[in-house]
């Protein structure tokens, strides 16, 4: 075993994993440095393998609504696992589970769980062109739907943190039937186009809202194409709300892909629609989709117990709580001379860091997101903040999430650190 240091914990990482991290974000490529190692969360915070503790506003990018280690989720886990943690035949886990959002989400009637969010995506497309017959796949510039090959084209998050057009190893083939075009632009689409996939708030490039019409005009594009509209929830998904970006927007789509909230914090991941449209599934149809681990009770339990202690009182107390918390960072950091703006969709916070001076945006597409990140300013904030013991997500196309578990005092104590920050960063701005 080695020392209890961040920096040996990263060493022998780099030893036994490619680049010492299972995602690549992690690595804290486009912010610098080293990596702590997390050794355990609780509520609001992380603790790492040195002992410090910082609060954390990443919270498994979206995944953990009530804070780690909640009881009620540790309980549902733990009651669980002692009755077996993987069984590769149906439990009362998936049912109910399925059953939750199938309850929450208008117009959705069946859903099929997966491992992860990428799953969820791929297997979507695959039942879109199964259903249509159509090989063509319109998606946005800036929108990230996962890793596998076909979505890769013009993704966000840590595919434009990285500063990477798409990756290497997809070849042309993959993507040849993938059409790119600008988010909050509703394209022309013709009888080859099997489905149209967004995320219906843009939460991989900073945060980026829908524009007045845009998801609707999607929805009567795809009517008049005989296209079928995918939303891609694994973020809004029961984070935006109990019936997530349909209830939000009063657009429904055809299907959907769900994640993070639905694990309760566990790898999971969903899709589902109408039921004519997922009746093409196996084993009644002739789109084939699997998974052992699908439905794994774990995950089941962990995401029912979310589900099921979380009400509209509760979002609304978190769109409420996360307004303020961003009106106050926008005013801490402006104040302190470091243009920034602070954006928000319901509990969602988006952060765009400039320079000094004037703030940037509001961003309305990927492009105007990139030259934000260009001036360098979100990568010192990260370590200012980092410093003082407060975690943002270690790369500036990813959105905040403050929690449930995160109330208003200690979001006003963040505020007060951000403010000295970013006075950090003016004051040693080259």
């Amino acid at each position: 075993m080695c020392p209890e240091d961040n920096a040996a914990w990263f060493a022998r990482a780099l030893e036994v994993i490619p680049g010492g991290v299972d995602s690549p974000v992690r690595s804290f490529a486009s912010v610098g440095g080293t990596p702590f190692t997390v050794a355990r969360g609780e509520g609001p915070y992380v603790v790492d393998v040195e002992g410090r503790r910082y609060v954390d506003l990443v919270q498994s990018y979206g995944a953990v609504l009530l804070g780690h280690a909640h009881p009620e989720v540790v309980r549902a886990v733990a009651d669980a696992a002692a009755s077996g943690s993987s069984f590769g035949m149906p439990t009362r886990g998936e049912v109910v589970l399925a059953e939750d959002i199938c309850a929450r989400v208008p117009g959705c009637e069946r859903v099929r769980l997966t491992s992860s969010g990428t799953e969820a995506a791929m297997s979507v497309l695959r039942l879109a062109r199964g259903v249509t017959g159509r090989p063509r796949v319109v998606k946005f510039d800036g929108c990230y739907h996962g890793h596998a090959d076909a979505l890769l084209a013009g993704g966000g998050s840590g595919v434009a943190t990285l500063g990477l057009p798409g990756s290497a190893g997809v070849p042309p083939g993959a993507v040849a039937d993938t059409l790119v075009v600008p988010y909050n632009q509703v394209p022309e689409l013709d009888d080859s186009v099997a489905c149209v996939i967004v995320e219906p708030v843009a939460a991989n490039m900073s945060l980026v809202p829908p524009a007045p019409g845009f998801l609707a005009g999607l929805r009567a594009a795809c009517d008049r194409a005989g296209a079928l509209l995918v939303f891609d929830e694994v973020i809004t998904g029961f984070r935006l709300g109990p019936g997530g970006a349909t209830e939000w927007s009063g657009v429904t789509p055809d299907l959907w892909c769900f994640g993070k909230v639905i694990g309760g914090g566990l790898p999971v991941g969903a899709f589902g629609g109408r039921a004519e449209l997922t009746a093409a599934l196996a084993p009644n149809g002739p789109v084939y989709q699997a998974g052992t681990l699908s439905g794994n009770p774990l995950a089941t339990a962990a995401g029912h117990a979310v589900l099921t202690r979380v009400d509209r009182e509760a979002y609304g107390q978190l769109t409420a709580r996360a307004a303020r918390f961003a009106a106050g960072l926008g005013q801490a950091l402006n104040g302190a001379g470091l243009g920034a703006t602070v954006a928000t969709v319901g509990p969602l916070v988006g952060l765009l860091v400039g320079g000094p001076g004037e703030p940037p945006g509001p961003a309305t597409n990927l492009e105007e997101v990139r030259a934000a990140v260009a001036s360098g300013g979100y990568r010192a904030l990260f370590h200012a903040m980092l410093r003082r013991g407060v975690v943002l997500p270690p790369g500036p196309y990813e959105v905040l999430f403050p929690g449930l578990a995160h109330d208003d005092r200690l979001l006003d104590q963040v505020v007060e650190v951000a403010a000295a920050a970013a006075a950090e960063v003016v004051a040693g701005w080259p």
